[in-house]
């Protein structure tokens, strides 16, 4: 889908920019502008490897192979770039080593924590989960009428791209849906990781492509060990005397109502934005080009005469 999107677009062009006379456009030069834009910001981004202290309660282990970025890039490739909701609280992105603003095949994970408490896992194991998408399914309806109010494109959850699992060992949960946004016919991919501690969870949430779930599941392993509770904060720290308890257990969690209404799904707009990329990038190549060609040609009858 997107090789015909940009087949056609560069056909176009290629139309358009013949028929333009040498002077410059300021539409072009607008595109142009936020190209660079774009390109002079994933240079400065900032990385960060080895030990990485996320908070009081949460640290990072970076190893080779992978790259974090810090909350305020990590913000603005989450809010500005993909164009998401300000409604969850980015605290970075785990990626890796090649990672570019520029390279659509590239995933990543968001980073965030949710202090709301001790999540009960005792229904870990009894969970339908295909009931479960039926229930997703049929709150689709009220959801997405909240997310046209907010000026969003609505969400229909295909189906689990890989079912639920919980390892009661590690107090990790993973699962992923397959996704589709608006009118969009591509089919991306959400895939939720959730690392269960004292207070809270930490989430790692999985921007990409359905085609890349296979690659991002090879990386499960690791990047479940990047992430880690502090001694205190673990898990198996929780004191029933004094801490506080979530309102939803695993199937609660897993269901994704209360993260839904946060925006959380909507992480994968990015395939928007790429193609406009590609547009622009196109655009200035090809006018480049032809604006050379042309250029050239005419200093040449210029010349001669």
């Amino acid at each position: 889908m997107l090789k015909t999107i940009y087949l056609s677009i560069f056909l176009l062009l290629s139309l358009n920019l013949f028929s333009q006379s040498k002077s410059e456009d300021t539409s072009s030069n607008a595109e142009y502008d936020e190209l660079k834009a774009i390109v002079d910001k994933d240079k400065s981004i900032k990385y960060q490897t080895g030990l990485v202290n996320l908070s009081d309660e949460v640290e990072l282990n970076i190893p080779k192979g992978y790259k974090f970025m810090q909350k305020q890039d990590a913000e603005y490739v989450v809010y500005e770039f993909w164009g998401n909701p300000k409604s969850i609280d980015v605290l970075g992105l785990i990626v890796n080593e090649n990672f570019s603003l520029l390279n659509s095949n590239n995933w990543s994970f968001v980073v965030s924590y949710d202090n709301s408490g001790y999540v009960k896992d005792e229904d870990a194991d009894k969970i339908d989960y295909n009931e479960m998408m039926n229930e997703i399914h049929e709150s689709e309806v009220e959801e997405n009428k909240e997310r046209k109010k907010e000026g969003f494109p609505s969400i229909h959850i295909i189906g689990w791209a890989a079912k639920p699992y919980y390892d009661k060992s590690t107090n990790v949960l993973h699962w992923a849906k397959s996704i589709k946004f608006g009118s969009i016919e591509d089919t991306t991919l959400n895939y939720d990781v959730r690392i269960l501690g004292r207070k809270g969870l930490l989430s790692l949430n999985a921007v990409g492509t359905i085609d890349q779930l296979s690659d991002i599941q090879s990386h499960i392993p690791e990047i479940v060990k990047i992430a880690k509770f502090k001694e205190g904060n673990k898990y198996s720290d929780f004191n029933p005397s004094i801490d506080k308890v979530a309102a939803y257990t695993i199937g609660g969690l897993v269901a994704g109502k209360l993260l839904a209404k946060a925006g959380i799904l909507a992480l994968l707009l990015k395939n928007i934005k790429l193609v406009l990329l590609g547009t622009v990038a196109l655009f200035a190549a090809l006018k480049n080009k032809i604006s050379n060609l042309f250029g050239n040609k005419s200093n040449d009858d210029n010349t001669v005469s």
